[in-house]
């Protein structure tokens, strides 16, 4: 068991880190989009691996749920 004062300081935490997790994959799903793009108008063949890199950062959006998860598990 937390202590009460604690508590908000566990429920930041936990949305900073779904916050900041999902502005990071915006971020690199933007870079990577514009290169994705570019290298499709280039070659159709790249179509394929362009979708791929695409998926990729949203790992990074998991991994911040993961967090925020067990940073909650602890207020109960």
């Amino acid at each position: 068991m937390v202590a009460a004062e604690a508590e908000g300081l566990i429920a930041i935490a936990a949305g900073l880190s779904i916050g900041i997790s999902a502005i990071a994959t915006a971020w690199a799903q933007k870079e990577i989009g514009t290169a994705a793009v570019g290298a499709t108008a280039e070659n159709d063949k790249m179509f394929g691996r362009g979708l791929m890199y695409m998926v990729i950062p949203e790992t990074i959006v998991l991994f911040g749920l993961v967090i925020a998860f067990m940073l909650l598990s602890k207020i109960t």
